[in-house]
Order: structure tokens, then sequence, then C-alpha cells
């Protein structure tokens, strides 16, 4: 399946807050750079469509953690969070975050084929994506959290939430890394049997 049919049949899965939700999706799609927008400038999935590639992925990775750790937590709410955890890196309806970038000199030696708009306003990305989502649909708590803390101890912010997190943030935070790290990056999983042997005697 493409990724654009992969992301129709994971949107069908929100069905107590479907109406909210297809609101904002449409507008998502309609108003803003959700559909072609990279995932970043420079490393992964940076290329057109990069982030709604990497959205799909990591909710498909979430609902298999789900299935497996945490059945409890309904499938829409991994949907809504794996799906929109990067919604801010659209940028705001009209001003999209993420432009492409002018400067060879940045392309070819440093990769970067998007820049970051200049005239965007800043704030953390995922306060940017809870900012959006919540204007649109209604968020437990634990959604709430997960968004905006999805990025885990890898952003010294985030310590305030540690050995706080609710398992739906560690959801998402697994999900995210295991996704543009192993899958988006094509990385072999396979046991390592090169064991240390160190004989003794």
């Amino acid at each position: 399946m493409s990724v654009k049919e992969r992301y129709e049949f994971l949107k069908n899965k929100v069905v107590k807050r479907k109406k909210e939700f297809e609101v904002f999706i449409a507008m998502f799609e309609k108003e803003t750079s959700w559909l072609s927008s990279p995932a970043s400038t420079r490393y992964h999935l940076n290329k057109e469509g990069g982030l709604l590639e990497h959205s799909v992925g990591v909710t498909e990775t979430m609902l298999k953690l789900r299935e497996t750790l945490t059945p409890e937590i309904s499938e829409e709410s991994c949907v809504i969070v794996g799906l929109l955890h990067d919604a801010g890196k659209i940028g705001m309806p009209g001003k999209p975050r993420y432009l492409k970038n002018d400067n060879e000199w940045e392309i070819k030696k440093r990769g970067m084929t998007y820049k970051i708009n200049p005239e965007e306003v800043y704030m953390g990305l995922a306060a940017r994506s809870l900012y959006l989502i919540a204007k649109y649909i209604p968020l437990s708590d634990s959604e709430a959290q997960a968004i905006l803390y999805h990025d885990g101890q890898y952003v010294e912010s985030n310590r305030e939430v540690a050995h706080h997190e609710m398992p739906l943030t560690l959801l998402a935070h697994f999900a995210d890394l295991w996704t543009a790290h192993i899958l988006e990056e094509g990385r072999p999983v396979k046991e390592d049997t090169d064991y240390y042997d160190k004989k003794i005697g």
C-alpha cells in the first residue's frame, strides 16, 4: 500500500471523535503543507511528503506495540497521537515551517534541502503540535502528555516529566525512535552473534 492509502486507512480508526478529527484533518490538508512537508531540513525523510510518511510509520508502530503491550489504550488514541505528534512541523496554516532551500552550498555541503521559514514565530515543535491540535480535537491528559513529550529524555526540557510518563507517552516515544532510526534508515534487525569470547586460563 502507498503512504496515502495507509494514511486513509488509519484515519478511519478515529470513531468517538470522528467529527472533530475530520474537521481538523480537512483544515490541515487544505490550509497547511501537511501532505507535502518534509520531516526535517537535512536528517530523516527530508523530502517532499516525508512528514506524512514518518507520521504514518509512527502510528503503525504504535498500533503494533499497543496490541502486545497495552491493549487497554484505544486505537483511536494511538492514531491521534501517532499521526499528529509532529503536527508542529508544518508551521501554521498559510505559513509553512519548511521552505525549499535556495542556498546551493548548504544543499551540497550540508545536505540541507530545506530551510526553516525565517518568518516563523518560534516555539517548540511539540508545543506547536499540541497548540494546533487542541484547538480542534478534545484530548485526554494522557494524549496531551504524549504529544508534548514524545521526544522523551532526548530533549532537556522534558526532564520535568521523567519517571512520570504515561504509558501512551512511552509508546509514542519508542514508536517515534523505532520508526525514525530503524525502519526509515533501513537498518537490519538481526541478532548479534559476535560474542566476546575471552579464553580463561
